[in-house]
């Protein structure tokens, strides 16, 4: 005789397929008299109010804004629209190391520290010393690059 081809876990996914159908219908059979005992189910319509939340009620015309096609912008900010800054920039150094070769600059506006190295040097630096330097796009962040002594 064959032996059936019916294995332990077979029969427990079974089980299992079956009673997850059992739970969907028992959720569906619930919602469904909820539905007719309390009438309909949720809001019907959705509308969007004049701060972009949703809400059941329909906004108020008065707070409508009319916009001009021409006036809409579906790009990034092209660079002559944006204000011109310095690209020189004043700090101190408060490390170097003229052994290895680099160092940090600390900008006198917003404290941020950059990384120098001798490379971008014009003048000769030590530490303590006022500079004026540009800023660079490097591996590990923004350079240090162009320092001259103040």
């Amino acid at each position: 005789m064959a032996k059936s081809q019916q294995t332990f876990s077979k029969t427990e996914k079974e089980k299992k397929r079956l009673k997850k159908r059992q739970d969907k219908q028992k959720k569906m059979d619930a919602r469904k008299a909820d539905r007719e005992e309390n009438g309909k189910g949720g809001i019907q319509f959705a509308y969007v109010d004049h701060n972009g939340n949703l809400t059941d009620t329909p906004p108020d015309p008065t707070m409508k804004v009319e916009y001009e096609l021409e006036d809409i912008q579906i790009s990034v900010t092209k660079k002559e629209d944006l204000p011109q800054e310095d690209p020189v920039r004043n700090g101190k150094v408060s490390f170097f190391d003229t052994s290895k070769g680099f160092g940090f600059i600390i900008d006198t506006e917003n404290n941020e520290k950059y990384f120098t190295h001798v490379s971008g040097l014009i003048d000769q630096i030590a530490e303590n010393d006022k500079v004026s330097f540009e800023l660079e796009k490097g591996m590990r962040g923004m350079n240090a690059v162009k320092v001259t002594k103040i």
